[in-house]
């Protein structure tokens, strides 16, 4: 049975499936910036790679990348160095995320228990390159009873390569409120 992200909350839990990393960074940074517009803080979980891309998109947005990250309004983590943090035997560990991950949206929070923060994350799709599908699945889950405890806004990565070659698009979009479309849109995802 496929549990789903509950649709009917304020909560956003976005999924991008991409095959364009150019995309992908476009998207990432104006969900990010717009979030910061709005007085948003922002955390960014992604491969140095992506880490670097979406910090020069920001950039591009006349954002000082350098000055938010000093002054902790952006938190720019690695994907796989996180992951390490809270898997255990190849199992997210919700204790553990919840230190891991949780700590890390307090941080970015700074002491304002109603800040909502944006967050970008791309661990799932770490583990679905590595074919721990049911462990990404789990990941799903803990970010989702994460929004239960913390207020913020997740969007998720997803390599169509990766993404396809396990067959689980339901799975995934089960697990998230949005599929956010090529154009930066996000359309809401329905409780079947």
């Amino acid at each position: 049975m496929i549990e789903h992200a509950d649709a009917s909350s304020d909560h956003f839990h976005g999924v991008r499936f991409y095959e364009d990393e150019q995309s992908l960074y476009r998207i990432v940074a104006d969900f990010i910036g717009n979030g910061l517009v709005a007085g948003q803080p922002a955390v960014v979980i992604a491969t140095p790679l992506h880490r670097e891309e979406i910090s020069r998109g920001l950039h591009a947005l006349s954002f000082d990348v350098s000055r938010l990250q000093a002054n902790g309004e952006l938190v720019l983590l690695d994907a796989e160095e996180t992951l390490s943090t809270f898997m255990k035997d190849c199992v997210p560990d919700p204790a553990a995320f919840l230190q891991s991950v949780g700590g890390a949206l307090d941080s970015a929070a700074g002491g304002r228990p109603q800040a909502t923060v944006r967050a970008y994350g791309e661990m799932v799709d770490c583990l679905w390159k590595n074919d721990a599908t049911d462990a990404a699945i789990r990941l799903e889950l803990l970010w989702n009873q994460l929004a239960t405890t913390r207020a913020f806004s997740l969007l998720c990565g997803y390599s169509m390569g990766n993404f396809y070659k396990h067959g689980a698009y339901e799975h995934i979009c089960g697990q998230h409120t949005h599929v956010v479309s090529g154009a930066g849109q996000p359309i809401r995802i329905g409780v079947t």
